[in-house]
């Protein structure tokens, strides 16, 4: 079986079309038609049907698609293991919202410059499912917040930056204290059932305020945005950027500095990629220096 057919059979799949898919392997229509109906008679069944100027999978096509996916995968880490001196190869990575829209753009940046040849493929998920992932070895590694309890021994975690927990309040509140805000003000909770928001939790019970709890949820840019339209005050780690853009709102410091999250990375031991997942390691610490030194960017 030809490799490159499976690659075409995928590539439809992911694009939705032929055409498109042409354009992303760069080669003709008429050859992605080809190289489907070759590995459709070496299959013995169609694995896909054209609708107008798209198509979808038979439901031949998805008893086979995943494991296309990881042949594939097999294939190019054949390759990176064939070829020791060569720094290419694919990495699986997971990445949560916040590094997802922050700290990883960069970090991939700098291993697309200097590492060409390595290809990334990002899941995105909670900290709690990616974790799973990693540790069942679907991933090499995953940007995510510090886990609350012990990894396998399979498993390591390197943070890469420290967020402290401040409040977020209405510009025209910001000459209050913090406690004060807390206390009297209605409260847009973050999720206390989310790792990321037991800190703020416990931070509040630790100081006796007793908040008047309006919303609860687990999305940082709508908390900010619900505080800038004057619902309430939020207490909540002082996430990277971006931020909403247009908002007018208050940052203010808690009385004593408080960590209301670690982000970082954490990998398989066991990977056969390793060789990729430590350049990934350097550039990522590369990338955030200053906050992996526990410093504010």
């Amino acid at each position: 079986m030809d490799i490159n057919f499976l690659r075409t059979f995928v590539a439809v799949v992911d694009q939705g079309s032929m055409a498109a898919a042409a354009r992303t392997l760069n080669i003709s229509p008429s050859a992605i038609a080809q190289q489907l109906s070759a590995l459709e008679r070496e299959l013995g069944a169609p694995l896909i049907v054209r609708v107008g100027r798209t198509v979808r999978m038979t439901e031949q096509g998805g008893r086979i698609l995943s494991q296309a996916r990881q042949l594939l995968r097999d294939a190019a880490d054949l390759k990176s293991i064939a070829n020791d001196d060569a720094l290419s190869g694919e990495l699986h990575l997971g990445a949560c919202t916040t590094p997802l829209m922050g700290m990883l753009p960069e970090i991939l940046a700098r291993v697309s410059a200097r590492f060409p040849d390595i290809t990334v493929h990002i899941e995105s998920g909670n900290s709690a499912q990616l974790y799973a992932q990693v540790e069942a070895g679907n991933l090499d590694a995953a940007f995510v917040l510090e886990a609350p309890y012990l990894l396998p021994k399979t498993s390591d975690w390197m943070v890469l930056r420290e967020e402290p927990l401040i409040v977020l309040a209405p510009a025209r509140l910001a000459h209050r204290s913090p406690h004060d805000l807390l206390a009297n003000e209605p409260l847009i909770r973050y999720d206390r059932n989310q790792w990321g928001g037991r800190h703020a939790d416990e931070y509040l019970r630790k100081a006796g305020i007793c908040p008047h709890e309006r919303f609860e949820l687990n999305a940082l840019n709508a908390i900010a945005v619900m505080v800038d339209r004057g619902l309430g005050v939020s207490i909540v780690p002082d996430w990277s950027p971006p931020w909403p853009e247009g908002i007018n709102i208050a940052r203010l410091p808690l009385p004593t500095q408080e960590i209301g999250r670690r982000i970082g990375v954490v990998w398989s031991r066991s990977s056969i990629r390793m060789r990729l997942v430590n350049i990934l390691l350097a550039e990522a610490v590369a990338a955030t220096r200053p906050t992996a030194l526990g410093l504010t960017p």
